[in-house]
């Protein structure tokens, strides 16, 4: 007879058996061992910011570096309240600073909220990589809802209600995660009332993962919690707006009604991770305060991105896909069914295939569609445009070049290899 200990040993091997190392964690150590062997690689796998964290936060961290005590499970008080008032100041959003819980890293409370709570977890895919593992682990069933690449691959309120309307007492997560990773697309104002009017009439909890939010292109993303702010957990932290993805700091921000849920996490916290480091905590009120040098930073950061969105853009275009601009963050979701059949000449089926192949021969280096739980025989890729030095493009695009945009001769300078990448993608699709 097995004992208690055997059999949560047994469990947990089912529960991790299979699973791989995160997709863009390998996909940059692969590119990382091919650079160490003398090949010239195009990282257009990992989706890690390119620029600095912002001066003005690199110093609060240097003055709290003596900081060493743990701090309150659900985060540093001050924090708490910079976060808040971030929230009202970029979304009108009114939350309570006792309501508001700091990880280490949104995807540590993504994974934490998951375990605690007991509903359906319904995911749109394309999805970022890690939701479906993390259920995985916890032996959560996910309710995949596909998307539409003529529907720019976002949820519709039709298809939640339809999911919804099948068991309407059922309870349930949605997570929405815009602007999105990995197509780079948002939803529009009036979409995200639809989305909520469905999610009130069905009392779903919304985990809007909003990390990206601070680097919509034109500077105006606008949260679902507007619409649906008792029903919303708004997800966020330093990784991408703030280029600080290995500080590991990440943010909820719950509604009152909702307080037992945060209460259940952070009773998890309190013996997993017990806090997120100090000196991190204490730096990061200065991430979230108003500052004039942190907008500037931002303004800048969109104004590149969204330049090299253009340029992808036109070069797939003159490519024959068929692609909209993204509209923030930094990826880019390519369908490349139009090249099925001369590629299928070429032994490569599916989205799988055609990445491996396109590291192989061209030194390009991007994710299959397969990974964010696409049909593997779809021939999607998602590509990451951060191969290039962020700290040298801030400078020039803050010094050098005019306030109404940044043209594709920014992007040849200062993003060189990006431009290459591209040279190399589009040359060997024209070879097929």
């Amino acid at each position: 007879m097995r004992t208690k200990r055997e059999h949560l040993h047994i469990n947990l091997n089912l529960n991790v058996r299979g699973l791989k190392t995160s997709s863009t964690l390998a996909i940059n150590e692969k590119s990382q061992e091919l650079v160490n062997a003398g090949k010239e690689v195009f990282k257009f796998g990992l989706g890690q910011s390119p620029f600095p964290v912002p001066e003005i936060v690199v110093e609060a961290l240097r003055r709290n570096a003596h900081q060493k005590d743990y701090l309150p499970v659900k985060g540093l008080q001050s924090l708490r309240e910079a976060v808040a008032s971030y929230n009202f100041r970029t979304q009108k959003l009114t939350t309570d600073p006792a309501h508001i819980l700091i990880g280490p890293g949104s995807k540590e409370l993504i994974f934490l909220l998951q375990l605690v709570y007991y509903g359906d977890l319904i995911i749109p895919t394309p999805s970022w990589v890690s939701y479906s593992p993390q259920a995985h682990i916890i032996g959560r069933h996910v309710r995949w809802v596909p998307t539409r690449e003529e529907n720019n691959w976002r949820l519709s309120y039709e298809d939640l209600e339809k999911i919804c309307r099948e068991d309407p007492e059922r309870p349930r997560i949605v997570i929405l995660n815009y602007p999105s990773n990995p197509t780079g697309y948002t939803y529009p104002i009036e979409r995200l009332k639809l989305l909520a009017k469905v999610a009130r009439k069905y009392k779903v909890i919304l985990v809007s993962d909003e990390i990206y939010g601070g680097i919509h292109h034109q500077g105006q993303h606008v949260s679902i919690a507007r619409f649906y702010p008792e029903g919303t957990i708004v997800s966020s932290g330093l990784s991408k707006w703030c280029g600080a993805g290995g500080w590991r700091l990440g943010t909820f921000s719950f509604p009152s009604n909702l307080s037992w849920l945060q209460d259940a996490i952070s009773v998890v916290a309190s013996e997993t991770f017990t806090s997120t480091s100090a000196p991190i905590q204490h730096a990061a009120v200065t991430a979230f305060e108003d500052h004039p040098e942190i907008d500037l930073y931002l303004h800048h950061s969109r104004r590149i991105l969204k330049s090299i969105a253009h340029f992808m853009t036109d070069r797939f275009h003159e490519m024959g896909l068929d692609i909209q601009l993204p509209q923030g963050g930094f990826y880019m979701f390519p369908n490349f069914t139009p090249f099925r059949q001369r590629l299928a000449s070429r032994g490569i089926m599916n989205s799988l295939d055609l990445a491996n192949r396109l590291l192989d021969e061209t030194g390009v280096a991007v994710l299959p569609g397969s990974d964010f739980a696409r049909n593997g025989d779809e021939l999607t890729a998602r590509m990451a445009y951060v191969d290039f030095d962020g700290q040298r493009a801030l400078l020039a695009a803050s010094e050098n070049f005019q306030e109404n945009g940044l043209n594709g001769s920014f992007v040849k300078e200062y993003c060189p290899k990006i431009v290459k990448g591209f040279d190399r993608l589009g040359n060997w699709f024209l070879d097929l």
